[in-house]
């Protein structure tokens, strides 16, 4: 009896790959709901499955429990449609449209940080629709400490979901950061799932200002503690487990794609696969894949900037305790892109109006469209412009600029600017600072950088005669003056609340690009 369900469901599944729904079909006709038998006879007491075929040796029952996962990562609050992503409408109604009491969502990090709708709220937007759309877990990525921990706070206290992240500690007390959980532990069809979060080495990627009384424990103690972790709740009866890497890959493919262990060995170590990691779902490098690891171990990201998000189904055998990942996948954003607009997204933007409006006035108009690298030289321009008109009479200052890269869409369209627009390429927070700094290093560090994400104005300076042993003065902003081995010494701070958007709008509004 086994061996003919097992070869008609085969057969349904070959058909259903060539656009048929005959499995669903054929399960209905075979197989009773769970926990009744399929030959007529008595169920059995307890289930036995020793040829791991999915039915129970005594009574034929299935005893497999499927559990799809999903998992976003990298959104950017692109709650709104832009010229490269759909927003998030589309998006809400795909899940919607997908998920099931067996289903689990999660996210991978960086949420929040990207669009004026939710920086503007500080995140509670998009935290507000995860609450809605039940994810169960956000690992912490490097853009949800932007605003400083004080707004990962008052995001956890909105939250109906932990924020994870096992490897973030406390650099005064020692412990682990208190809106830090290492993992969570959830029930789906009678299967414990434990999921696992960790930030991974993106410490250089976040203004040193922010997290200066923090440490990313990485490397081989982000490997001990995430062992330790999976061998605790596997004690406690947990069965799967899940593992939420804010960090992954750097380059996409499509399908599945064997990866070797050195290969990822920058931010994951295969030990963990098999005995302590079911399955992972990566983030921060905004690439597109599946990987399969040495150990069978799948790997999955989802792009970013809501351009896709990734899916798996977990089958668990509940009579010998065997899983198995099965159909990993990439669900590019064509998929939802075009479908209904839930209500959820109207009534959040109502929700929030007060704080969200002013972002959708027009500031002024382009006459042409700016690639990145023109926006980015705009800002370094703008950025000693301002710094001479502050400081210019006190301080003689060689140079304005740094690192300076635009976001999502990257690029400026011509016609009518809003703020909402500026905001989505130039959306951090980090201040106009004037910085002393040695002439060796500015000739290192500035000058003859190999950077290409350092956009530098000169005005009239002549930077040909630089004194190693000379002191000069530079404009930049706090993420440049923050990353210690550009050797800056702040000497003085524009004022909060002035940042690059900001500059550049002034900057529309004068109408420079009509």
């Amino acid at each position: 009896m086994k061996r003919i369900i097992a070869i008609i469901l085969t057969l349904a599944l070959v058909l259903s790959f060539a656009g048929c729904d005959l499995v669903e079909k054929v399960k209905d006709i075979i197989l009773p709901e769970c926990g009744g038998p399929v030959n007529g006879g008595e169920e059995c007491d307890a289930h036995t499955d020793t040829d791991d075929d999915g039915y129970c040796d005594e009574c034929s029952v299935s005893v497999i429990v499927i559990i799809d996962l999903y998992a976003v990562n990298d959104l950017h609050g692109k709650v709104n449609p832009g010229s490269s992503q759909p927003g998030i409408a589309g998006l809400t109604t795909y899940l919607k449209t997908v998920m099931d009491e067996n289903s689990i969502l999660l996210s991978s990090g960086d949420m929040w940080q990207g669009s004026s709708e939710s920086n503007l709220t500080y995140g509670a937007l998009i935290t507000d629709w995860m609450n809605e759309m039940g994810f169960v877990s956000m690992t912490l990525g490097n853009h949800e400490y932007d605003w400083s921990d004080e707004y990962i706070y008052e995001n956890l206290e909105l939250a109906s979901f932990p924020f994870l992240a096992i490897n973030v500690y406390d650099k005064t007390t020692g412990e682990r950061a208190e809106y830090a959980t290492p993992s969570v532990v959830v029930e789906r069809g009678g299967i414990e799932i434990g999921i696992i979060g960790a930030i991974g080495d993106c410490y250089s990627s976040i203004s040193g200002e922010v997290v200066g009384d923090v440490e990313f424990k990485v490397g081989r103690e982000l490997t001990a503690l995430v062992r330790a972790e999976s061998e605790r709740l596997k004690a406690e009866g947990v069965d799967v487990i899940v593992y939420s890497l804010h960090d992954g890959y750097g380059s996409s493919s499509s399908g599945v794609k064997p990866v070797s262990n050195n290969a990822i060995s920058s931010y994951y170590d295969t030990s963990l696969s098999g005995d302590y990691v079911d399955v992972v779902f990566e983030a921060h490098t905004h690439q597109s894949y599946v990987l399969s690891d040495s150990k069978g171990v799948y790997h999955l990201q989802g792009g970013g900037e809501n351009k896709g998000l990734t899916h798996a189904a977990l089958s668990y055998n509940t009579a010998n305790g065997n899983k198995r990942v099965r159909s990993p996948e990439v669900v590019k954003s064509g998929v939802y892109g075009d479908m209904p607009q839930d209500p959820l997204i109207d009534q959040l933007l109502a929700k929030y109006k007060d704080m969200i409006d002013g972002a959708y006035e027009v500031l002024g108009t382009s006459s042409r469209y700016l690639d990145d690298s023109e926006v980015e030289q705009i800002v370094a321009d703008l950025y000693y412009e301002y710094g001479v008109a502050k400081w210019g009479g006190e301080y003689d200052i060689i140079l304005g600029g740094g690192f300076i890269r635009t976001r999502n869409p990257y690029n400026l369209k011509s016609g009518e600017i809003t703020y909402s627009d500026i905001y989505s390429l130039l959306p951090f927070d980090n201040e106009l600072v004037l910085c002393s700094i040695s002439g060796r290093d500015l000739k290192r560090k500035f000058i003859n950088t190999n950077n290409s994400d350092y956009y530098i104005c000169y005005g009239n300076n002549d930077i040909s005669s630089i004194d190693d042993n000379a002191t000069y003065y530079v404009v930049v902003d706090t993420y440049t003056s923050s990353y210690v081995y550009n050797n800056l010494t702040e000497v003085a701070r524009y004022g909060s609340g002035v940042y690059a958007r900001d500059l550049f709008a002034e900057y529309v509004k004068a109408g420079n690009l009509a």
